[in-house]
């Protein structure tokens, strides 16, 4: 099976624009993006956020390791080395194709709030960042791992009713 949008000759910054202009036109109020490294596992991050339907929202893409080996050897009868040029373009093309999708998927949840298919906070909600600057995702994880191996339903966010 192919990916979606693996042949893409749209670049980054057009597909970023084109993230922006998509949350402009549904009403988001601020938007922002960075790229880096992740400090704990070293790799290549890019992080983008918004602010809509009163909740600042974060999507954080991994991007593919430049020193792998996909994207720096081909194959001509054997495994060669490929130039730095060609690595590099084989690996922008990655990156193409993961920004294209995440295109795809804002506008995708956007339609759907806005078609009353779902609530913006359903399609949205893993990616909500709380007031300690971390996702419900990041929350929830590791609590719907231990639910499904404890059998027991966790405490949401660590809220306790009263």
């Amino acid at each position: 099976m192919s990916l979606y949008a693996e042949g893409t000759s749209v670049s980054v910054e057009k597909s970023r624009a084109e993230i922006e202009g998509t949350l402009a036109r549904y009403g988001a109020t601020a938007f922002m993006y960075a790229t880096g490294q992740d400090n704990k596992s070293g790799e290549d991050k890019a992080m983008l956020q918004f602010q809509a339907g009163g909740r600042r929202i974060m999507f954080v893409l991994n991007l593919p390791d430049r020193a792998n080996k996909n994207f720096t050897h081909g194959y001509a009868g054997k495994r060669r080395k490929l130039p730095d040029a060609d690595a590099y373009k084989k690996w922008e093309q990655a990156c193409r194709q993961k920004w294209r999708c995440l295109a795809l998927a804002i506008k995708a949840k956007l339609e759907a709030v806005e078609s009353g298919i779902s609530a913006f906070e359903d399609e949205f909600m893993a990616h909500i960042v709380m007031p300690d600057g971390k996702t419900v995702s990041h929350h929830m994880r590791p609590q719907i791992e231990t639910a499904y191996l404890s059998g027991k339903m966790p405490l949401m966010l660590g809220w306790v009713g009263k």
